[in-house]
């Protein structure tokens, strides 16, 4: 740990880091105990599809803004200039896209868990693998996003790290598991709200005593951490234009177009509407997320120039030295440090809460509901409290793991984005290309997870084997040991072959994984017999071919596949057959043959009225 003395707490900062967790621990309670009382599934797991657009805009925001982007932007702008600021390029066609084709996609449908759409898409298994392939990806994540923060603040401050990661687990795990869906997504806005103020406090506070913001201006550009547009097309390097403005395009995709965390906030909108516009107004909150993560950096620039706490043995890694920069900066002023650590703690809370509940509802309505049946309203909201609830336990026992893997922390984090890109891949698939079969997808899916893996692990090994030095932070993947501009450094030898595959810019990992599960599934599907647009489900295609190919007469796009357009699904009644979209009260989907059969029994069967189109879709048009 160094020579230097370990910064502590005061009483206040205890006292406003308790505040935080009780506040968070209300909102649940408060919701348990309120409103329908999460008696029913659709209530526990979908906020009974009634919530608006500003809360939903908040909840999207925090989910994936974790404690480790937290840590992780000041420190990256520390080390290697603003560059990173232009990843904010990244995010118009990033929530665009997902706002104008997965929404009304998915909404439209009316699904409870984003991967009831491969089954109506393609199979029962392409849907399990999906589920299986999320399960795995937010189960490793959360238990690290849980770990890091407590971790960095055990090393810079001393507060006790298993206390941290207990009274974080425990009451997250609670408010989920109590308030459903509605509490998972009003704390979301508390801590959004906690953690603006406490980079805020920290951003004025440290501008202030570094003479104002022309000081730190001027200081930054003098150490050459301004960067200018780097137009560089190499995707070997690390941060440019491209990799971040093209590449975090897919990154922000994976995240904002098929993650289940956030495909359940857009469904519990009242409308389509009320969901694309939460979509819009991520953009200027991401945008002010990411200038703070800047500026911090920036303003620790200011205060520390090249000899940085990480030179000076202070710290041990880029993580802690952004609590340090804090520790250090707030130190005179008590209740300050407290407010930025709950702020770092209202991260990683928001995000786990989403991964308990996202991981209940597609446990719930992707591996259990359709296997078991039947099941009372009662019983089902019961499980689905039961799996938040063995989550939350999931959760501390993964944040033991990371402890014990230590290095391997970096990888864990990577799995996130390797996972992620086959995801999207897969989606994609079936959304824009309607020649795609199942095999395809299922061999396109395990090639794009197998490809990910490969570079993944290849890089972090190769990596490895160089002296780097460790670091647990999202951003920093790249090389650690300077603290040089990538423009300055001299030309290095352009690695070949395989070791040119492990040096992608990890920014470009989900654009290289989703496009590998499209060729390969395309290929595949068209040597085992592609499927026509007419034997899909009506409403799991999106015309994006047809839309391109605009210009060309309407046999050769027949010929193409290309010709439904989307809205034509939500509208009229003889053409809207969604065999999932018919639920009884408890949400379980039917498929043909069963609503036949229930049909034949008397029951008249209704689908609930899709966005603001309220009809009634009778069950004669199957």
């Amino acid at each position: 740990m160094g020579d230097v003395v370990q910064m502590h707490f005061s009483t206040v900062d205890y006292v406003i880091f308790v505040v935080l967790l009780v506040a968070s621990a209300g909102i649940g309670l408060y919701y348990a105990f309120s409103g329908g009382r999460q008696r029913t599934t659709q209530e526990f797991l979908l906020a009974d599809r009634s919530m608006r657009c500003l809360p939903v805009s908040l909840s999207l925001l925090a989910t994936f803004q974790s404690a480790v982007a937290i840590l992780g932007a000041p420190s990256e702008i520390y080390t290697h200039g603003t560059q990173y600021w232009f990843l904010g390029c990244s995010y118009f066609l990033g929530l665009l896209i997902p706002a104008h084709i997965f929404i009304p996609v998915f909404y439209r449908l009316r699904l409870s868990s984003a991967y009831q759409y491969l089954e109506l898409r393609f199979s029962k298994s392409v849907r399990i693998c999906g589920t299986v392939t999320f399960i795995f990806q937010m189960v490793i994540y959360m238990g690290v996003v849980l770990y890091a923060p407590a971790l960095a603040l055990n090393a810079v401050t001393g507060f006790d790290l298993w206390g941290a990661v207990m009274a974080m687990g425990l009451v997250c795990t609670l408010y989920t598991a109590l308030g459903g869906l509605k509490a998972v997504i009003w704390t979301d806005v508390f801590q959004t709200i906690v953690m603006f103020a406490g980079q805020l406090a920290v951003i004025v506070v440290g501008t202030h005593q570094a003479g104002g913001i022309a000081e730190v201006w001027r200081k930054a550009q003098n150490g050459s951490r301004i960067s200018g547009l780097d137009l560089n097309p190499d995707p070997l390097e690390r941060h440019t234009f491209w990799t971040l403005g093209v590449g975090g395009i897919f990154l922000m995709l994976a995240l904002y177009g098929v993650n289940q965390a956030q495909v359940q906030r857009y469904l519990s909108s009242r409308t389509e509407k009320e969901a694309i516009m939460s979509c819009y107004a991520v953009f200027p909150c991401q945008q002010i997320v990411l200038t703070l993560g800047c500026l911090m950096g920036l303003v620790m620039y200011a205060r520390y120039g090249e000899e940085s706490p990480l030179d000076k043995g202070y710290v041990n890694s880029n993580d802690q030295m952004v609590l340090y920069f804090v520790m250090d900066v707030l130190r005179d002023l008590p209740g300050l440090p407290g407010l930025f650590v709950a702020c770092l703690f209202s991260g990683a809370l928001s995000t786990i809460s989403s991964a308990f509940n996202s991981l209940a509802t597609v446990t719930m309505e992707d591996l259990i509901k359709p296997h078991v049946r039947p099941m009372t309203e009662a019983r089902a909201t019961l499980l689905s409290k039961m799996l938040a609830l063995a989550y939350g336990l999931v959760c501390l026992a993964m944040a033991y793991f990371a402890s014990l893997m230590g290095s391997v922390l970096q990888a864990a984090l990577s799995i996130f984005g390797m996972v992620g890109g086959p995801l999207l891949g897969l989606f994609c698939l079936g959304m824009f290309f309607p020649w795609a079969n199942s095999t395809g997808a299922l061999v396109g899916l395990a090639s794009g997870l197998v490809m990910a893996f490969w570079i993944g692990i290849g890089s972090f090994v190769s990596r490895m084997s160089a002296p780097v030095i460790n670091a647990t932070v999202i951003p920093n993947v790249g090389n650690m040991t300077t603290a040089v501009m990538t423009t300055l450094i001299k030309p290095k030898q352009r690695p070949s072959g395989v070791q040119a595959l492990y040096s992608l810019s990890y920014m470009w990992y989900s654009a290289h994984n989703s496009a590998t599960v499209v060729v390969v599934g395309l290929l595949v599907s068209f040597l085992t017999g592609p499927w026509k647009e007419k034997e899909l489900n009506p409403g799991t295609i999106y015309p994006v071919l047809g839309n391109l190919l605009f210009f060309l007469p309407q046999r050769y796009k027949e010929k193409l596949c290309c010709v439904t357009p989307l809205e034509d699904h939500s509208k009229g009644l003889e053409c809207q057959p969604y065999q999932m979209a018919q639920k009884d009260s408890n949400g379980v989907a039917y498929t043909k043959g069963e609503d036949k059969l229930r049909e034949e029994d008397g029951e008249k069967i209704t689908a609930q009225p899709t966005c603001n189109l309220a009809h009634t879709v009778q069950e004669t048009a199957l």
